[in-house]
């Protein structure tokens, strides 16, 4: 078996179950100043609805269909800290958010890898807003 060359293999999207697509987009675009992307009607009332908060990897806003999904809205994880979003400028953002009314779990605190502070979105889904050492 050869070996593969995996160096261009990225991430197009991560999934993020949410109740209803309208509510969402409010949210990650209008709390976390996210952009909206991509919002593509479907069949079926589905929709591809793409948010990013800048550059990188962005969210696919999922729509909860079933039991199962319904019950896993704010909990993907496990309870763990579940998205690790990235800032140039730590303060900056903690602040707006603080501003805008996001709640963080914690005071923010420096560690090894960078200045860090867990806060929870509107589903219950926890972040890590961190600006690393190595920026």
């Amino acid at each position: 078996m050869q070996a593969t060359d995996i160096s261009q293999r990225t991430f197009g999207a991560v999934a993020l179950l949410v109740p209803d697509y309208q509510e969402a987009i409010d949210y990650f675009v209008g709390t976390l100043g996210f952009t909206l992307v991509e919002d593509t009607r479907l069949s079926d009332g589905k929709r591809w609805v793409l948010v990013s908060p800048g550059a990188g990897t962005p969210l696919l806003l999922a729509k909860a269909s079933g039991e199962r999904q319904q019950a896993a809205i704010g909990d993907q994880s496990g309870g763990r800290v579940f998205l690790f979003l990235t800032t140039d400028d730590f303060w900056r953002d903690y602040q707006d958010y603080v501003n805008r009314g996001v709640e963080f779990e914690e005071e923010p605190r420096r560690e090894a890898y960078g200045t860090v502070a867990v806060f929870t979105d509107r589903y219950g889904n926890r972040w890590d807003l961190i600006e690393p050492s190595s920026l």
